[in-house]
């Protein structure tokens, strides 16, 4: 092989390598608005959908409510001020991840509260039943006068059977 021929492979062979090398370090570059309506609108619940966000949903409605989003996120609003706009509209069923405010409060600490406060009265009716039995005794049968009791009233049942 000649000189010439080896330089024309290893130019070929160059272009092609460093050619391709910006194909994959392209980044898809998005707008700043719009990724700022697809985290709000995943944010929020279709209202007509089952557990469907308005970034999911295709429904009319849904598709309303992404414009409603776009018009007020290009017109510069912050992002608390649309989702309360939607809020008020809607109520607390919008937001896809409910909050902790108001009567949700109960519901997500209230199993909590009732599993500490179950704990609590077990404890003590524990501890006041354990008190209240001297160690080595059992609660049902005190005294010898009540096995014999137990134990005559059993001999009579039993020969009145037979």
């Amino acid at each position: 092989m000649s000189i010439h021929r080896l330089f024309l492979i290893w130019a070929i062979v160059s272009c092609v390598s460093f050619g391709s090398m910006p194909l994959g370090a392209v980044e898809t570059l998005e707008e700043p608005t719009e990724a700022t309506v697809r985290d709000i609108a995943k944010s929020l619940r279709c209202a007509v959908c089952q557990n469907q966000s308005v970034y999911e949903s295709n429904s009319d409605l849904a598709k309303d409510m992404l414009s409603v989003i776009r018009t007020k996120v290009a017109a510069g609003e912050q992002e608390g001020a649309i989702r309360d706009y939607f809020f008020q509209r809607y109520g607390d069923y919008i937001y896809l991840e409910p909050t902790t405010q108001g009567g949700n409060g109960l519901l997500w600490w209230g199993p909590f509260l009732a599993l500490l406060l179950g704990g609590i009265a077990l404890f003590s009716a524990l501890k006041k039943w354990r008190r209240e039995t001297p160690v080595g005794k059992s609660p049902s049968m005190d005294t010898d006068t009540d096995t014999k009791t137990f134990q005559n009233r059993l001999k009579n049942e039993m020969e009145q059977i037979d």
